[in-house]
């Protein structure tokens, strides 16, 4: 079978009708298929916790979407405000606690036109917040995962998300903060980062520090404007401008998070509780009840769409000819 075989498309099926399993599939395996639906550049090797999670529509035996879950970042705008402070970065049990407790999703990704069809997206996230999600996670680090976080594809130019109308599972918490540089890849940092180790004489960031590849090129920048200014001021003035105007390249984006139906997160990750207290909603985050959650919502989509001949029966994968309609 082709790759394209393993992908729903059978779009006389009402999401009513539909099964779901969630599996763990080889990493090799996921990585392909990802990459002949998705349009963004996704990372093989992650440090950290990370979990790929594919979701199939038993029924029909095809693949519906493409879950990744890794280590969140230490710094969160939206996230300190919710705790009502910044993490102690430098209180060693505080930061374990948050390392055992919390999880983010960077892979949510539909097939197409499933995603377009059926509120794809939203049978994904809602899957992430499931208890089947977290009991996977918990099995496999022998965590007590919380607190799911994750940020929208487009940033603060849309004021909209796949994410946005999905209380309980999911809650806008805010903008994240975006003055930073887009980050290089690949062997551009590789070589870049070779290049200025060897002239510092040692590596330019501890070799376990959090969010190491932003410091890294954080610290690249710094010793190129240091040195400019010293020996080139008009360079430095051009090299200044051009980084400012790099980083506006970069947007804020929707943040959001979801707590499980846990009712005391913040005062657990803050270290105020040991116990964990179910909260109303707590029900349900099973993975049974989020799929009748998102079959409500999918189902009045898709019948609206087939009532206005507007159901997409093209699969939208990355060939030569590919005709693209859904940027995902």
């Amino acid at each position: 079978m082709a790759d394209e075989d393993e992908f729903f498309a059978n779009f006389e099926i009402s999401p009513e009708d539909m099964k779901f399993s969630v599996t763990q599939p080889n990493g090799q395996i996921f990585d392909r298929m990802l990459n002949k639906t998705s349009s963004h550049t996704n990372m093989s090797s992650i440090p950290g916790k990370s979990i790929r999670l594919l979701v199939t529509e038993t029924t029909t035996n095809t693949i519906v979407g493409f879950i990744r879950l890794g280590s969140p970042v230490i710094n969160s705008k939206p996230r300190n405000v919710y705790l009502g402070r910044p993490l102690q970065t430098t209180d060693m049990e505080e930061m374990g606690r948050f390392n055992n407790s919390a999880i983010m999703g960077f892979v949510i990704v539909p097939t197409q036109p499933f995603g377009y069809n059926y509120l794809g997206g939203k049978l994904l996230a809602a899957i992430c917040c499931s208890h089947h999600v977290r009991d996977i996670l918990n099995m496999k680090y022998n965590t007590n995962i919380c607190l799911f976080e994750t940020t929208s594809l487009y940033g603060s130019s849309k004021s909209s998300s796949q994410y946005d109308g999905m209380k309980p599972y999911l809650r806008f918490k805010g903008l994240t903060d975006s003055h930073f540089l887009p980050l290089l890849h690949g062997e551009a940092f590789k070589k870049m980062n070779a290049w200025f180790t060897e002239r510092n004489g040692e590596p330019l960031v501890d070799a376990d520090a959090s969010s190491r590849k932003l410091k890294i090129q954080t610290k690249m920048v710094s010793i190129i404007k240091e040195s400019l200014k010293q020996y080139d001021a008009n360079l430095y003035d051009k090299f200044s401008k051009f980084v400012n105007k790099t980083r506006d390249l970069t947007e804020q984006k929707r943040f959001y998070m979801s707590d499980y139906g846990y009712e005391n997160v913040p005062q657990y990750l803050k270290r105020e509780t040991d116990e964990l207290k179910k909260g109303i909603h707590y029900d349900k985050f099973t993975l049974e009840n989020t799929i009748k959650w998102w079959q409500k919502l999918a189902t009045k989509r898709f019948n609206k769409l087939k009532q206005n001949n507007n159901i997409r029966n093209d699969l939208e994968i990355w060939h030569e000819d590919a005709n693209i309609q859904i940027i995902r």
